[in-house]
């Protein structure tokens, strides 16, 4: 098995001990992606549609740098630091992922740094989604 790490395009400060993304096979492993500044490591804090906004712009860099498209994902799992917020950070969601939706796990978690939402993805590239 080769292991290919995929760096997110922006990211110019040590956030963890993670890659952004995990080549396998033509299986991509994002990692959690949040609304942080990939340039100073700085949370940028808004209304749960810019943070999901942000979050889902992040995980289609890593998608993109790996040669692949939103329309690869074929799971998600999503962190909401509060579930009421459901509906409006659905709506934006749905519009990153026209036609088939990617199958999804959604629950309300204790994020880190004040963060409203976290979201991972598994995408099969080349799989002519």
């Amino acid at each position: 098995m080769t292991k290919t790490e995929i760096k997110h395009p922006d990211k110019q400060v040590d956030t963890g001990a993670y890659s952004a993304g995990v080549l396998v096979d033509g299986w991509l492993f994002i990692s959690g992606q949040g609304s942080v500044d990939l340039a100073t490591g700085e949370v940028i804090r808004g209304n749960i549609e810019e943070e999901t906004t942000n979050t889902l712009n992040h995980i289609k860099k890593i998608i993109e740098a790996a040669g692949g498209k939103m329309a690869d994902i074929v799971k998600c799992t999503a962190h909401l630091s509060d579930i009421n917020e459901f509906d409006r950070y659905n709506a934006v969601y749905a519009s990153f992922f026209p036609g088939i939706k990617p199958a999804r796990t959604t629950v309300q978690s204790v994020l880190g740094d004040g963060i409203k939402v976290e979201i991972d993805a598994i995408a099969k590239l080349g799989s002519g989604i």
